[in-house]
Order: C-alpha cells, then structure tokens, then sequence
C-alpha cells in the first residue's frame, strides 16, 4: 500500500487525494512520502517490533505441541482440558497462565478447542437413532 501511494505521489497527485483513495489517514501518507524522501524505498520496510515477550519460547511451545498430540492419540480417548494443559505448564516449565490465555495459546500454536454434544440423560438410544434419521 505504501508503494501504491508512492506511485500516486510521483504521478502529482496530492496527500490528501491519496488518503481518500487508499481510505488511511492523511498523516499516514505524511509519515510514508516524507520517510520515503529522506530514506528511500529501504525506509518504507517493516521494521521488526518490539513487544512483550512470549512465556513460552519455541521449545517449549513444541514439547507442550507434542504433549497434546501425545495425549490426543491415546487410546483412553485424549481428553484435554484447560486445566490439564496449565498443570502441564506449570510442572514443566513453572510458567503461570491466566485461564483464558490457555485457549489464545491453543490457538496460536494451531490447536483448535473441540467439545462434544450433551445429551439429555433420560433420552433413549432408540430416540436419538430416531431423530437421526429424521435429521438425514
């Protein structure tokens, strides 16, 4: 997008045009042309950003990856749940998460989280057969 208002630049039209076109704010476009002018095109990169960094690096995350394929293909049937995968944490690698931030963690490594219907506990197994193949 930076390269497209560069373009539009050199071809005469205005900042505020530009804007209005890419639908970004005009300091934006400020920010990107007068980087351009004084850096050139090397100036217009990503540049790396800094942040928080993880509690987890990427061997843990890979031992805690292979720990819940591990688990998902026992035979006992692999049931996972949120706290089960903190007390992993904490015992390997004395990390505390907040619960929530188990799932966001799931979730960034790839892991979706699956959890199976209920059933009603007076429902027959002749019913359920039956709404299935109503439902079919």
């Amino acid at each position: 997008m930076r390269l497209l208002a560069l373009a539009h630049f050199k071809d005469g039209h205005s900042r505020t045009q530009l804007a209005k076109f890419l639908k970004v704010s005009r300091t934006s476009v400020n920010k990107w042309v007068q980087t351009f002018l004084e850096e050139g095109l090397e100036g217009l990169q990503e540049k790396p950003r800094t942040g928080r960094p993880a509690f987890l690096n990427a061997e843990q995350r890979e031992q805690l990856s292979q720990y819940i394929k591990a688990r998902a293909m026992d035979s006992s049937g692999g049931r996972l749940t949120g706290n089960d995968i903190h007390a992993y944490i904490v015992n390997e690698f004395g990390k505390h998460y907040h619960p929530d931030s188990i799932y966001y963690l799931l979730n960034h490594m790839g892991f979706s989280w699956i959890t199976s219907r209920s059933k009603r506990p007076r429902q027959s197994q002749q019913i359920q057969d039956d709404l299935k193949k109503i439902q079919n």
